[in-house]
């Protein structure tokens, strides 16, 4: 027999599960019991409204974000030389992404304009992860609020769609040839940031 905290906890996949692939405004509170073997009553009895929903999913998906960006920023303080602990945090973050393929999705369809009505995870969840990332590399000479930015779509981007080779086919996270070429570049592009003149 389940348990309500089995219960919530089989809303709250079936929901970052489908906010992932449809969005927020893509997907009903319906779809969700559904998913999760409830009934709707019984979503809003464990988890609240839709929003308040939403807003879970994203609180749990950036708790496990800063774990593993925590851990990275340590070990980017260890490595001395700022672009090869770059590097490694920027790694970190890509296997973060791609043993996690549902934190991207989520905040790639939070940036492009869906769940607009709720106007939280950005002030309460992006903000503090960036943050973190910002303060490791402050005073560095560089805008590396851009250069953040600049990545974190990039993987969130590799890791949702891959990418097309001229032939039209698809390539991504599924495939590990690309994915060591979409790091070896990764590389590149973290050098490029944080080396050329201002």
């Amino acid at each position: 027999m389940a348990t309500p905290d089995d219960s919530r906890e089989r809303v709250l996949a079936a929901a970052t599960r489908l906010f992932a692939e449809r969005g927020y405004d893509g997907t009903t509170t319906r779809e969700i019991g559904k998913a999760s073997g409830l009934n709707i009553a019984t979503v809003a009895y464990h988890v609240g409204s839709k929003a308040e929903l939403y807003r879970e999913v994203m609180r749990r998906a950036y708790t496990r974000e800063m774990a593993a960006l925590t851990d990275a920023v340590g070990e980017l303080a260890a490595a001395g030389d700022l672009v090869a602990g770059a590097r490694l945090l920027v790694g970190r973050y890509l296997d973060f992404c791609l043993a996690n393929p549902e934190i991207p999705a989520l905040w790639m369809r939070r940036w492009l304009a869906d769940a607009a009505e709720v106007g939280e995870p950005e002030a309460e969840y992006a903000w503090p992860l960036a943050g973190l990332v910002l303060e490791a590399f402050s005073a560095r000479g560089r805008d590396v609020q851009m250069a953040l930015w600049t990545v974190t779509w990039s993987i969130h981007g590799f890791c949702r769609g891959g990418i097309i080779e001229p032939d039209g086919r698809r390539h991504g996270p599924g495939d590990q040839a690309t994915v060591d070429r979409y790091r070896a570049h990764l590389d590149t592009l973290v050098t490029a940031l944080l080396t050329e003149t201002p």
